[in-house]
């Protein structure tokens, strides 16, 4: 395929730049003809009505805001542009890479709503990675507008990581101001270091995995969009039994995130006695919030080391847990769980662990040793469960608002070991409801045995008992169901 020719570079970059464009700044998730990537003058005046699909390559925009149509290189003039978009349509250009752009007329002229690759303007791809335009227009879409003027059939590229140096640069020039600055500023430098024949290969090595792991999160601003209430209450009714106090406090934050569309100051803490569904509730909130969510169980966190990473100084350096999080959800919006933060001890080198999560709860950032570089917080939403609230520090506590997660009364539990443990247990095991029955005087005899416990995990215990020993019984003895009444709950499980 033929390359174009885009005349003499020293010449053009003498050239007064021909700017033709308004810049729209706009937030919108999907693309549509009334709100395109970007608009082309379209008609008699500027080389006749454009196709459905039409080929060719944007002009380098340091010289004209036009796309060459065809091998004849008729120039449209790009007339609109969403501010997302202006760093990648001129690193098209500048790399004289040729596209397929997909659209449609209208008053304002030819809106196009895709863009895809041809070829690249010589042998090589498109970047080092294969789906890299499409990764990148799916990464601006998730993106919000630049804060200021930006500097110098579907294709998906979810799957694709940035690893290596082309695709990292190559994502950075396109990116533009859509990245936090801090991380921009930050980005370029680990980038100048990646590229350094001045510092020792493991320094590198250090600086392009550092790069890979900020540049694969998608950092989104702090709106949220409203959440339905009454779904909110479907979910928290679907998971929990009674807890009336409870949800009502969730739905009440629900309705405060709906009027500020950003999330509270104040973090939720969960506190109970141990098994009455505090984990349960954490998770029911991440499903209403619809956000990916991550679990930080601090009984097992020994140093704070584990949270904020180790500097790069270390050959066997790595991000820490929180920095992990942020990496595996892929984006800086999430729900951190942390579980047992009572539980959380001092370090073996001095430091407590649950004090490193002040940094996080204050949604001010929190910089990772690793990377070295400060991380927006203001889209995390920590839910902390407890069971003694005397054993956290008060700067930590007041971190939360607190939520009493009460212990179930007896009549409560007959409930929900009948309408939820047993039906769940029963699932699991392949089994059908009316193959293991249980009558009302064998369940009080369950709720005494275990009147003692907290919670209900002893109600779990004892209905895999009972699934378990039924499914055997019908099993051997080849009967379609089998009915548990109080003597053989007594004698099953004394």
């Amino acid at each position: 395929m033929p390359v174009f020719d885009f005349g003499n570079a020293q010449k053009a970059a003498k050239e007064p730049v021909i700017c033709t464009y308004a810049v729209r700044e706009t937030n919108v998730r999907v693309i549509t003809a009334k709100e395109p990537i970007l608009v082309l003058a379209d008609g008699a005046g500027a080389g006749g009505s454009l196709p459905h699909h039409v080929a060719g390559a944007f002009a380098d925009l340091r010289t004209r805001s036009s796309f060459l149509v065809g091998e004849a290189r008729i120039p449209h003039d790009i007339t609109d542009i969403d501010a997302r978009f202006v760093s990648l349509i001129r690193w098209l250009g500048e790399n004289r890479i040729r596209v397929r752009l997909t659209g449609e007329s209208t008053a304002a002229g030819f809106a196009v709503t895709k863009i895809r690759e041809i070829a690249f303007g010589g042998d090589g791809k498109l970047s080092a990675e294969d789906g890299f335009l499409q990764y990148m227009i799916e990464r601006l879409l998730a993106s919000d507008a630049p804060g200021e003027e930006p500097e110098e059939e579907t294709e998906e590229g979810d799957d694709m990581k940035l690893t290596s140096l082309q695709s990292i640069t190559d994502f950075l020039s396109c990116a533009g101001r859509t990245l936090p600055d801090n991380i921009r500023l930050w980005a370029r430098r680990n980038l100048a270091v990646a590229r350094s024949a001045e510092v020792t290969p493991e320094e590198r090595r250090h600086a392009q995995r550092a790069l890979s792991i900020m540049l694969n999160i998608q950092w989104k601003s702090s709106y949220f969009e409203a959440i339905d209430p009454a779904k909110a209450r479907r979910i928290l009714d679907a998971e929990l039994y009674g807890m009336e106090k409870v949800k009502q406090r969730i739905i009440e934050t629900i309705i405060q995130i709906n009027r500020t569309h950003t999330l509270p100051a104040y973090g939720i803490l969960l506190a109970g006695p141990a098994g009455t569904g505090k984990s349960q509730v954490a998770y029911a909130i991440a499903r209403i919030l619809r956000l990916p969510w991550t679990t930080l169980d601090m009984s097992s966190i020994r140093d704070p080391e584990q949270l904020t990473g180790s500097s790069r100084i270390y050959a066997n350096a790595k991000p820490g847990i929180i920095m992990e999080a942020f990496a595996a959800a892929g984006e800086s919006n999430l729900v951190f769980i942390i579980n047992e933060l009572d539980k959380a001890s001092a370090g073996k080198g001095g430091g407590n662990p649950a004090d490193v999560l002040l940094t996080l709860l204050d949604n001010l950032g929190f910089t990772d040793n690793y990377l070295e570089c400060m991380i927006p917080t203001r889209g995390v939403y920590p839910i902390a469960t407890a069971n003694d609230l005397s054993a956290i520090s008060a700067p930590l506590l007041s971190r939360f608002a607190v939520i009493e997660i009460p212990d179930y009364t007896a009549d409560e539990k007959q409930v929900i070991f009948s309408k939820y443990v047993l039906p769940k247990v029963l699932s699991r095991m392949g089994m059908q409801p009316r193959e293991c029955e249980v009558t009302g005087e064998g369940l009080q005899v369950i709720v005494r045995e275990f009147a003692g416990a907290s919670g209900v995990r002893d109600l779990e215990q004892a209905a895999e008992h009972l699934a378990a020993h039924a499914l055997y019984r019908i099993e051997t003895e080849q009967v379609p169901k089998i009915i548990y009444k109080a003597e053989d709950v007594r004698e099953l499980l004394t």
